[in-house]
Order: structure tokens, then C-alpha cells, then sequence
């Protein structure tokens, strides 16, 4: 019987990468600039969240905006209309980031100057959830219509996030959506994520999201 080697390619990339990660999290621990991983399905109000942000927070820190996506500069249009910093990502394919392609998007976006850099990354609830960026928190988004059950089936990504908002909230009259049995389902994964209900359309409960960011924020930059 002939010899052979096995190469285990997944956990030498995800290795290399937490490597990367680690190292660009201190270059921006260096330079003050806090880099929020925020992820989510599509549809599920990333982009509504992100902009009713930025005009909430964009007369107190400076934001810079890194749009990711497969082939589309519809988002990154979107921000640049708020008048922060936008650099758009195109991910050749790709379902996700990982550090080096965040590395690239930050010296587009040239961080010296900005405090909360936001990485609004491919929208899907798998490959994003395996690959550190080298961010400093992840944040994900749960629609309502999207159902209860998504941690269940997606739980890595409930796992490796640090906040999770519940979003669009004022359409739970309409939608079989168990908002406490989600929130259970959540803690039992993850009993340290913060879990904050919103509605990006409304603006109901976007003031706890702010006060978590400015946070964050604030503690990094210390």
C-alpha cells in the first residue's frame, strides 16, 4: 500500500487567519479605531440599520463604512449618501471575509481618522461565522420574519457574536415569531451576548444599540 500525507487545508487556513486577525486587531488597537464585524442574512435590514446608525452617531465619532458583497456597489451607494466614509469590498465569489481582505478594505478606508469602522459583511448566517476579521466585536442581526428557530439551525453564528439585535419588531403582530423563546435559545449558546430588540424602520429600541456602541467605543479607545 502506497504512503500519503493528509493536509487538514481548513484548519491551516482558519489558523494563518486567527493570525492575521490578531494582528490587524492590534494595529487598530494602536491607531484608536473600534471594527465592528456586522453580519446577518440578506433582507434582514443590515443596510436600514446601519444608515439610521450613522446619522444617530456621526456627530460624535468619526464612522467609516466597508461594504461587502459579491458583485454590487448598491449598498456602499447607499452610505456614501450619508456623507461618511464608504469603501465597497467585491468579494470575487466569495461568501465571506477574513482578515485579509479586511486588511484591504482598511487601508482603502484609511482608519487614521476614523473611530468606528464598520464592516457590514456578506449576507449569510454560515462562511462569515468561521472567519475572525479581525474585528473587535461582531454584531448580528435577526430579522423577525426570518423565524425563532434560526439559532437552532445556524448556531455558530449566534455563538461567535458578541450583540445580537432582534430586528423589525413592529411587525411581530404579524409573524409567528416566539421573541422570548428565541432570546432563550440565544442565551443557552452564548450566556454572555447582549440581545437588544429593534425596529430600524420605527426606531423603536435603536437607543440601546447606540448606547452599546458608544460603549464599546469608548472602552477601546482607552
Amino acid at each position: 500500500m502506497s504512503e500519503f500525507k493528509v493536509i487538514e487545508i481548513k484548519k491551516n487556513i482558519l489558523e494563518d487567519n486567527d493570525r492575521e486577525a490578531d494582528k490587524l486587531r492590534g494595529e487598530l488597537k494602536n491607531e484608536g479605531t473600534f471594527l465592528l464585524n456586522l453580519m446577518s442574512s440578506p433582507g434582514s435590514g443590515k443596510t436600514t440599520t446601519l444608515v439610521r446608525t450613522i446619522e444617530a452617531l456621526k456627530d460624535e465619532m468619526r464612522i467609516g463604512v466597508m461594504e461587502a458583497d459579491i458583485d454590487s456597489d448598491v449598498d456602499a451607494d447607499t452610505i456614501a449618501k450619508t456623507g461618511v466614509k464608504a469603501v465597497q469590498i467585491h468579494t470575487g465569489g466569495m461568501c465571506h471575509l477574513d482578515a485579509d481582505m479586511t486588511r484591504q478594505g482598511i487601508e482603502s478606508l484609511e482608519t487614521g481618522d476614523v473611530d468606528l469602522a464598520i464592516l457590514e459583511n456578506v449576507g449569510n448566517l454560515v462562511c462569515p461565522a468561521e472567519f475572525d476579521t479581525g474585528a473587535v466585536k461582531n454584531a448580528m442581526i435577526l430579522s423577525v420574519p426570518e423565524g425563532d428557530d434560526k439559532p437552532l439551525k445556524y448556531p455558530l453564528m449566534f455563538s461567535i457574536c458578541d450583540v445580537l439585535l432582534i430586528n423589525k419588531t413592529d411587525v411581530l403582530p404579524y409573524f409567528d415569531f416566539d421573541i422570548e423563546a428565541c432570546k432563550e435559545r440565544v442565551k443557552k449558546l452564548n450566556p454572555k451576548i447582549q440581545i437588544i430588540p429593534i425596529s430600524s424602520r420605527t426606531g423603536e429600541g435603536m437607543d440601546a444599540w447606540y448606547d452599546w456602541l458608544r460603549s464599546e467605543v469608548a472602552e477601546w479607545k482607552r
